[in-house]
């Protein structure tokens, strides 16, 4: 390293949601992807650039069997993890939403054992005012004497689908306020020659034509950062799972490396000391694969134990299936009801009470039910730690909420029926097409948005739109979450705070046997070729 030049290596993963070994856990192949290979790649890049830094930007804790184990069943090995970033070096991570899934004090546990600090600027605690884990950036001071700051923000809607006990006693202010503010005392105060931002969070408009890609809600303002706070030379985001490299706003070089370490995000800076102190003079970024790279073996050794325990537990036998609940093709599960989803129905409405029930096949990895179902088979379809809730809603929120679902839709050029590409990119959100049991309805999706609900009945009588009823639903849709606005604000009659995926599973084993049925109450047309 030069005097008055140097090079200095930004390393980023994000949304790793606790996948370290390449391994499915559905059906235990082979995957191309996760923390152990990312840690090969940040090995070799350190032999060779020895002034880096490796920042972890969120939701890393929560989203697979061996941390859902860990978590809910039995936590008392070390959290495998934190175990992995702190033999990886890592020097800061971000707080996402996901961070908060297991409540805060698995939360607190989690960076009590991390050998890094945890930034964030407005994630607050509401008592002190101060922000929930510390000084929400961090300094590190190269040998040449050149100084970069780390600061590190959250999305702030997280209260639109965490459970209120989870997030208790703690205020997400305005994320561009925060940035603002601490930006401007690593520039004043600390008198840092570099500021990275790493924000938990995405982009809200295309970053070439500024054209918002989603609804301005707030969940999202990383193109709104780049615009209106000065000072900063990366932003480092999340969130959206989206794979973003060589993209520059307003003169900030932004990245971001999609999910479950599919991607190592890359951001070279070149630097040039001046009578002013150093200086960015470059920077490019780049998204690394991690597919062509062998797992770190001794990030492989940290989580033996807790994934032995995981797998042993996994394949433990909870019920029997009499018919067939296995999924073998995700798009017809979402075009006809299929006797899994219906299920899922029954559980949610005979442990609510509830008349009327909304579900999702969240993903296309699910498989359904074997005729033995196993955890994994639960687990492998649930893949959130979702609660419910029973809303108290009109007839006219309920048709808005199938309008908003039909959205889900679209038609091909010969008139088939696909997923509406918006629901395919910048990430999949198939999690954001419900169906309902409870009533009766048509969706023809020939019709132009918000005008496809076409019947919607109960007992064989229209629904008034200023009648009330009590709808069970996930605490995310509760919540308004996938811009199901609707629900938002709406009386909650009552809150089952058990882990869905407990629910399915004493269900199970209390009724020994599964039949598999559909009632075939909703369907999905072109009414075009029926004319």
């Amino acid at each position: 390293m030069e005097d008055h030049k140097c090079e200095v290596i930004l390393l980023e993963t994000s949304d790793l949601h606790g996948v370290v070994l390449p391994r499915s856990y559905a059906d235990g192949s082979e995957i191309g992807y996760g923390l152990a290979r990312i840690a090969a790649i940040v090995r070799e890049i350190r032999q060779n650039d020895p002034y880096t830094l490796l920042i972890d930007n969120g939701d890393c804790l929560q989203g697979t069997p061996m941390t859902y184990y860990h978590a809910k069943v039995d936590n008392t090995a070390p959290n495998p993890v934190i175990a992995c970033m702190n033999a990886l070096g890592y020097d800061a991570a971000v707080l996402g939403n996901h961070e908060f899934n297991y409540g805060l004090p698995y939360l607190r546990s989690a960076v009590g054992a991390s050998a890094f600090p945890w930034l964030s600027a407005n994630t607050i605690d509401a008592v002190t005012g101060v922000p929930l884990f510390g000084k929400p950036y961090m300094i590190r001071e190269m040998p040449n004497g050149l100084r970069i700051g780390v600061l590190g923000l959250t999305t702030a809607h997280i209260p639109n689908w965490e459970q209120p006990q989870h997030i208790e006693g703690v205020r997400f202010g305005d994320v561009v306020e925060a940035a603002r503010q601490w930006v401007n005392r690593l520039r004043q105060e600390e008198r840092v020659d570099v500021v990275i931002l790493s924000y938990h969070g995405g982009l809200e408009r295309d970053p070439m034509t500024g054209e918002p890609t989603e609804p301005l809600t707030g969940e999202n303002v990383g193109y709104r950062i780049c615009e209106q706070v000065s000072g900063i030379d990366v932003l480092l985001t999340g969130h959206q799972h989206r794979a973003i490299a060589d993209c520059e706003i307003n003169g900030v070089c932004v990245v971001q490396p999609a999910n479950e370490g599919r991607f190592l995000a890359k951001v070279t800076l070149q630097l040039a000391k001046g009578e002013g102190g150093w200086s960015v003079k470059g920077s490019r970024s780049e998204l690394i694969s991690a597919m062509n790279y062998r797992p770190d073996e001794e990030i492989t050794r940290c989580v033996e134990e807790v994934e032995a325990a995981t797998q042993a537990w996994l394949d433990q036998p909870v019920g029997l299936v009499e018919g067939d609940m296995t999924i073998t093709s995700h798009a017809d599960a979402r075009l006809h009801e299929h006797p899994l989803i219906e299920f899922i129905h029954r559980v949610q409405m005979e442990v609510s009470g509830a008349d009327i029930s909304a579900t999702a096949l969240f993903d296309d990895q699910s498989k359904g039910f074997s005729q033995c179902v196993t955890m994994r088979d639960i687990l492998s379809h649930y893949v959130y730690p979702n609660t419910l809730k029973v809303l108290r809603i009109s007839g006219g929120d309920l048709r808005a909420a199938l309008e908003k679902s039909a959205e889900y839709f679209d038609l091909d050029a010969g008139g088939e029926i696909v997923v509406n590409p918006s629901f395919l990119t910048p990430k999949p959100q198939h999690y954001n097409y419900d169906m309902w049991e409870g009533i009766h309805y048509t969706l023809d999706i020939s019709q132009p948005v918000g005008r496809r609900v076409t019947k919607l009945e109960q007992n064989g009588q229209s629904l008034d739109q200023n009648e009330l009823f009590e709808v069970v639903m996930n605490n995310y849709r509760a919540g308004g979450g996938g811009n199901f606005t609707m629900f938002q604000h709406k009386l909650v009659v009552k809150d089952i705070p058990t882990d869905m995926i407990e629910l399915l599973a004493d269900y199970i084993r209390n009724g020994g046997r599964l039949v598999a049925t559909a009632n075939r109450n909703w369907s999905i047309v072109n009414g075009e070729r029926n004319k």
